[in-house]
């Protein structure tokens, strides 16, 4: 599991972790400090949801593991009605909506590697779920989507020198307001997703 090169995968929940163990055919390695899942030069670690566990993920499989690349992959709201459900991005830019920076207060910004070929969008990271509609108003301003782990696991892989990159699918809209809804949307695309995943950036030399 530890042969070099390695490829590790960060996702927040084992629900939308489940195809891609599934179909990659990976075998659970252990179960602390971090869900792992493993198989030839491929790791999957699901985080917990959060910028504080998924940053620990990661700076964690890093020391470890020493990757060519880390993926963070999963759900994300849309900040305003352009993206529908289902819809599949590449992070460009990421912003900490709820980190300001001391001096200018303004949100702290984060660059992920970017790969060429896939519609990109940029994201937004707050340790808190947003579904309120006048909230997501207002981060539409700055971003397209919103998630819970993206910019961390930037940060980590910053501080590691390790080359990131960012997908995500949209589980949510302005119009949906209530956690039942995001789990119904993330069971329906997370196998289109991962589905694109293999196809279109694992199985390529440029996603590594």
């Amino acid at each position: 599991m530890e042969k070099h090169p390695v490829t590790v995968i960060v996702m927040a929940t084992m629900m939308e972790a489940k195809p891609f163990v599934l179909g990659m055919a990976l075998e659970e390695k252990q179960k602390q400090p971090f869900r792992l899942f493993g198989k030839d030069t491929l790791v999957l670690a699901v985080s917990g949801i959060g910028k504080a566990n998924a940053a620990m993920a990661t700076a964690w499989c890093c020391e470890r593991f020493t990757p060519v690349c880390v993926f963070n992959l999963g759900a994300a709201g849309a900040s305003g009605p352009s993206h529908a459900l289902g819809e599949i991005f590449h992070i460009s830019r990421i912003v900490e909506y709820d980190r300001p920076r001391l001096i200018t207060g303004e949100p702290t910004v984060h660059r992920p590697r970017v790969l060429d070929g896939f519609p990109t969008a940029t994201l937004s990271t707050s340790d808190r779920a947003i579904l309120d509609p006048e909230e997501r108003r207002a981060v539409s301003r700055i971003a397209d989507l919103i998630d819970m782990e993206g910019a961390a696991v930037v940060q980590a892989c910053d501080l590691f020198d390790t080359s990131c990159c960012v997908f995500k699918f949209i589980s949510d809209t302005p119009v949906h307001t209530e956690d039942e809804d995001v789990i119904t949307n993330i069971r329906r695309y997370r196998t289109p997703f991962f589905e694109f995943f293999r196809r279109a950036v694992l199985s390529t030399s440029a996603g590594v």
